[in-house]
């Protein structure tokens, strides 16, 4: 147990470190260089509820409610119109966000009695990954809601599902993409602690979101339900799958594209981005129930309960009509909770696609969208296509185990003197338990 918590403690201190060490090169030499920021925004948002404002009827908020606190706290901190120290409070609020990232994944790594060089890959990944991904994590607050599901499934894993499902609540509420995990969790208690305990876990979890919904929907409902359809009706967004695909034709083979601008982000526009947008949508939805369904029937097992989540997020990532550089940020405290060779290989896969993000984003990004930049729409198109490697590594079903014979009939046991038909090997042997225990599900 003293070994255990020693490891713990010195797990957690490197991640935090390794987070910090990456995240305060964020703002020096190569990558301080930012024209695309989202905190003026933010700002704007901040100061108008400073100033008595109520978000959603007062003025309108791309975002959900849980949102609205890391948009304000700056400008309480600071006060209206001082974005230099507006934007300074901003990144240090994003910065423990990703510490408690890193300090989380480190935690759950250790309860799952991962072994030091899995803990020290999932640190190294979770710490040292904002370097890959660049600066655009500094100006958005995705940092948030990934701390939340983070919290969650950390709850979970130490055995408070009830407290696991309450933080999933809240993250549903900071941005909706954390609502893919809520089956999954409560399967996961059912087969575990039993159908009612799960019954009142999806009760504490959408009672947490209703609760954070309700005063904005008592004030105004026309101005949240603006909010939430916009999100659900955007056009196909130029850095998703199906605009790679479209920006890789137009390069090939000089199929026409058109740029436009709405819903707060550049798009593609026309007949055909308008049917890949609902193919996708579609494809989308269909992905994340298999994974719900492969999940379901498969074992209730914590590693199971790690790599699903990644691989629901992923999908909703990967197969989104919206993919915004920052949707990565989302797979950084999931992706190092993969377990085995299939983590090895996700979490570098995980890194080139945020490497080959940072290649356009920001420092080609408005090339592309003004001149369909060459090299900037291959980029775009071989980040996509290596999400879609990650998705299929993550949810690509375990091999199934089942009963054979031919463990008791191979050389290993010829030579110890085993027959084929008529002995078995002796009961206390440590390989016959090693052997079972590896090629047997009960």
């Amino acid at each position: 147990m003293s070994d255990r918590g020693s490891l713990s403690r010195v797990s957690i201190a490197l991640a935090a470190a390794a987070f910090l060490v990456a995240w305060g090169a964020l703002h020096w030499g190569f990558f301080a260089h930012d024209p695309l920021k989202d905190t003026p925004l933010y700002e704007r948002y901040g100061d108008r509820m400073l100033r008595g404002g109520v978000p959603y009827r007062d003025f309108p908020v791309e975002y959900p409610p849980a949102a609205l606190p890391v948009f304000i706290l700056p400008s309480l901190a600071v006060g209206a119109h001082d974005f230099p120290a507006y934007a300074r409070v901003f990144e240090a609020l994003m910065g423990g966000f990703g510490v408690a990232c890193a300090v989380l994944v480190a935690a759950i790594l250790v309860r799952c009695n991962a072994p030091p060089r899995r803990i020290a890959l999932g640190i190294a990944l979770v710490g040292l990954g904002p370097l890959a991904l660049g600066p655009v994590l500094l100006s958005r607050f995705d940092l948030w809601p990934a701390a939340l599901t983070a919290a969650a499934l950390a709850a979970v894993t130490f055995e408070r599902s009830r407290l696991g499902l309450a933080l999933l609540g809240v993250a549903v509420a900071a941005k909706l993409y954390a609502l893919v995990l809520l089956p999954l969790v409560l399967v996961y208690v059912a087969r575990r602690r039993g159908g009612r305990e799960a019954l009142t876990g999806a009760a504490v979890a959408l009672g947490v979101t209703g609760v954070l919904f309700l005063p904005f929907v008592v004030l105004s409902p026309h101005g949240v339900w603006t909010s939430v359809s916009g999100q659900a009706t955007r056009p196909l967004q130029i850095e998703s799958l199906g605009s790679g695909v479209l920006l890789a034709a137009h390069q090939a083979f000089g199929v026409p594209v058109t740029v436009g601008s709405g819903h707060g982000s550049d798009n593609l526009v026309g007949s055909v981005p308008h049917a890949l947008a609902v193919e996708l949508a579609v494809l989308q939805a269909i992905a994340i129930v298999l994974i719900w369904v492969g999940f379901a029937k498969g074992r209730a097992e914590l590693d199971r309960l790690l790599r699903a989540s990644a691989a629901a997020i992923c999908a909703f990532v990967a197969l989104g009509k919206v993919l915004s550089p920052q949707f990565l940020g989302w797979l950084l405290p999931l992706v190092p909770l993969v377990r085995g060779r299939r983590g090895v290989v996700a979490a570098a896969l995980l890194v080139l696609a945020m490497l080959l993000t940072q290649l356009w984003f920001p420092y080609r990004y408005l090339r592309l969208v003004y001149s369909l930049d060459p090299v900037a729409s291959w980029l775009v198109f071989c980040r996509d296509l290596v999400l879609l490697a990650l998705l299929a590594v993550l949810a690509w079903p375990d091999q199934p185990r089942s009963l054979h014979i031919r463990r008791f009939s191979g050389p290993r046991y010829r030579r110890r003197g085993y027959s084929d038909t008529k002995s078995t090997p002796p009961h206390d042997s440590g390989a016959m338990s090693s052997s079972v225990s590896e090629n047997v599900h009960w």
